[in-house]
């Protein structure tokens, strides 16, 4: 019986430990993509002095996602590898409290890049839709306001939730964030939860809000064109546009479901099950930071030349 326990105990720490491997080249990989577009947009910036507010809000998503990878990789490389010291407080609620702020915050940037593109893009007769169209640059600084004052919110719940559950379950080696620690079926923590659910709901709601809004005028738009038989150049830059559209909708879409999936599981107690979403949810950062790069012809241009730049390098040597 002792020999099947220590045998079940070495799956669990190799279990883990592919894990970590898993998520610390998936959290590097996204870590040099963000700072890549942080570098571009500051290096424009310097240049030109000014910033647009796509820029803007481009450079608040590097940055946050940028920090947001290095607290996950942190927070997952101490809570399975070193819980000894991960588990004296207040390590494990700080850093929980600190992604959860920074997953909240990135999923309402996110909101606010697909809004301002469906604003900024979509053509809308609506007298509402043409005053936010006009008003939108001035919007933005108070959107990005209201993102964190709403991530600030779920930080502050998290981190009095995770202090309860670590005082009550000290053995627990959550992966990823505070909703994959033991809360069975405890009626105190539903509340908390209905919260962290409404507020991601909300936030994806709007993502796909904005997204079928702008698809349908850009599907609009393009049989337009083709009925008035304008050139192909600006039906296949209406095409690029739809296909980038629909590639956040499919990202947005499979985050939300990661992270339903991980509520339900976490509350069921099986650990296994959410380790594995949340090895495959952290691919995502850096799937839509690339999907970015691809959107903005300026970051495009400079990822391209780079690459040329290292590849001649490599074949020179």
């Amino acid at each position: 019986m002792e020999d099947c326990h220590s045998q079940d105990q070495f799956n669990v720490t190799s279990y883990h430990a592919t894990a970590v491997v898993f998520i610390t080249l998936q959290a590097f990989a996204g870590m040099w993509i963000n700072a890549f577009i942080v570098s571009v947009l500051c290096i424009a910036w310097v240049k030109k002095k000014s910033f647009n507010s796509n820029e803007k809000i481009l450079l608040v998503l590097g940055c946050s996602s940028f920090w947001h990878l290095c607290i996950i990789w942190l927070y997952v490389f101490l809570s399975t590898l070193y819980l000894k010291y991960f588990c004296v407080c207040p390590i494990p609620q700080l850093l929980a409290a600190t992604e959860t702020f920074l997953n909240c915050f990135n999923l309402w940037v996110s909101a606010c890049l697909s809004g301002f593109y469906c604003i900024k893009i979509a053509n809308f007769r609506h007298v509402f839709f043409i005053y936010l169209k006009v008003k939108i640059d001035r919007l933005v600084p108070w959107l990005l306001l209201a993102s964190v004052l709403v991530s600030l919110v779920l930080c502050v719940l998290a981190y009095k939730l995770n202090a309860e559950l670590y005082c009550e379950n000290m053995n627990s080696t959550a992966l990823g964030n505070f909703s994959e620690l033991n809360v069975g079926k405890d009626e105190r923590f539903f509340p908390t939860y209905f919260i962290f659910g409404f507020i991601f709901a909300t936030a994806f709601m709007a993502v796909i809000f904005s997204a079928l809004l702008l698809l349908f005028s850009l599907w609009r738009h393009k049989c337009k064109m083709q009925t008035n038989s304008v050139k192909n150049i600006s039906i296949d830059a209406h095409i690029k546009a739809m296909k980038f559209i629909l590639s956040f909708f499919f990202i947005y879409s499979i985050n939300f479901t990661c992270l339903i999936l991980k509520l339900v599981y976490s509350m069921k107690k099986k650990k296994t099950e959410v380790v594995l979403i949340s090895v495959f949810q952290y691919n995502l950062p850096a799937v839509h930071s690339f999907i970015l790069i691809f959107s903005n012809p300026k970051l495009e241009k400079t990822l391209l030349r780079t690459l040329s730049w290292a590849k001649c390098k490599v074949c020179m040597r």
